[in-house]
């Protein structure tokens, strides 16, 4: 499902030339879940924002469910994002000016989808985590827990086979980290997505299937 081979990225810092990712190797099967470990600093986002064609790599390859994302066009590789790729962010970046079932079913309202279906889809994702009373309200309305469950039907809502996730339980309680963990696993399954999460939770990492350490510009086993 991922495929990355000798990926490079390094960033001006001043005059400095800052090395990032040195020549990362990376391969992710269907339905897999990995976890990115790594001290800060080491280029665990900046990897992530490239897996989901936020960012470039200046050299190697990296391709997703087929595609090959250096050799897509801007525009292809906006409607790659949207149809094929999840993401779920340490701050969940609801809209606040929408309510909960709304901003679920953005992703749909932007592919062009509409009508009944659209809403009974997020409807049913918000049922998943325990929101559906939930629904008309807003992100102000809501706990951090709850406003990052529904960012996770949002991630959802389109079923992309990858999911990209950046410190999901990062600006979370304990309690409502664990329960945010338990439905991506859950939502997972349930859909065989393939799960890359960054994290520098340890009890995160270890219910991954597997995980890797991202330090010196590398992944290795950890």
């Amino acid at each position: 499902m991922i495929f990355v081979a000798g990926v490079t990225k390094a960033y001006r810092d001043g005059e400095a030339r800052r090395e990032v990712l040195r020549g990362v190797d990376l391969e992710v099967g269907r339905g897999e879940t990995v976890a990115i470990v790594g001290p800060s600093g080491s280029g665990k986002s900046t990897l992530l924002n490239i897996l989901g064609a936020l960012d470039t790599p200046d050299a190697g390859t990296v391709r997703i469910d087929g595609v090959e994302l250096s050799a897509s066009r801007p525009a292809a590789l906006a409607g790659f994002r949207n149809r094929s790729l999840g993401f779920v962010f340490q701050f969940h970046q609801l809209l606040p000016d929408f309510t909960a079932l709304e901003n679920v079913i953005m992703p749909g309202r932007i592919a062009g989808r509409s009508g009944a279906s659209l809403e009974t889809e997020g409807l049913e994702l918000l049922e998943q985590v325990g929101l559906r009373d939930r629904a008309g309200d807003f992100p102000q309305q809501l706990s951090g827990g709850e406003r990052q469950r529904v960012a996770i039907c949002r991630a959802l809502v389109l079923e992309p086979p990858v999911l990209l996730a950046d410190e999901p339980t990062g600006n979370l309680d304990a309690t409502s980290g664990a329960r945010v963990l338990e439905l991506l696993n859950d939502l997972r399954q349930r859909r065989a997505t393939t799960l890359v999460l960054v994290t520098h939770n340890p009890e995160v990492a270890s219910r991954c299937g597997r995980t890797l350490l991202l330090d010196g510009g590398r992944l290795a086993r950890h």
